[in-house]
């Protein structure tokens, strides 16, 4: 079995169809974790926001952003975004693997177009990266998924160095431990085996305060 059979696979186990439609009217939005095959890699393909953008400029993030009205759905919002940042064709998505948010593969010879309007930069970073300690720091500031964790990667190809934190590192934790069936060298302060029941707990824990 190949790498990207054999990933997709651990993938499929933690697919879930989890409605949130009972929340209360929150913002939707919805991000595109693209994963590729790299020099026998597997790779996460990673935006840095524009500095012109008004709330979180310069961070690290997935394609990704708000709920649209012409959208059908999750998928479809992360494909539009991911489209318009930086220039991923749908068709060149292979989808089907709906984690909350969105995990797909995508060719290896993609070669991005960013919006700079909205992105100043496109890298990948391998997926392993996120399961080991040597570049990885922990925070006791409390986000939807635990502690802060932050990582801190030099990009080989441009030497810039990237700070990956908050949800984007979270989420990125949470997909290499799916794919890559391996336990990080850290502790990760929620639950492996069932973040989707913790988040929901979280979000309503939160939401009966407001």
């Amino acid at each position: 079995m190949d790498l990207k059979q054999k990933t997709v696979d651990s993938l499929k186990k933690y697919e879930t169809d989890e409605d949130f439609s009972h929340l209360p009217a929150l913002p939707k939005a919805s991000v595109l974790i693209p994963l590729l095959l790299k020099d026998g890699q597997l790779q996460l393909l990673l935006n840095v926001r524009s500095f012109n953008l008004k709330n979180h400029a310069g961070e690290v993030c997935f394609p990704g952003g708000k709920s649209e009205s012409s959208d059908k759905d999750e998928i479809d919002t992360a494909l539009r975004e991911a489209h318009e940042e930086i220039g991923l064709p749908p068709n060149r998505v292979e989808t089907g693997l709906l984690i909350t948010p969105v995990v797909a593969f995508i060719e290896d010879s993609f070669q991005a177009h960013p919006n700079p309007e909205e992105v100043s930069e496109v890298f990948t970073v391998p997926l392993e990266f996120f399961t080991k300690e040597a570049d990885h720091s922990c925070y006791p500031v409390p986000s939807i998924f635990g502690p802060t964790h932050c990582f801190i990667f030099t990009d080989p190809s441009t030497g810039n160095i990237h700070q990956i934190w908050g949800l984007t590192a979270a989420l990125a934790i949470i997909v290499a431990v799916f794919a890559m069936e391996k336990k990080p060298e850290f502790e990760v302060g929620f639950s492996l085996k069932d973040p989707v029941s913790q988040f929901k707990e979280t979000l309503n824990s939160r939401l009966s305060k407001l």
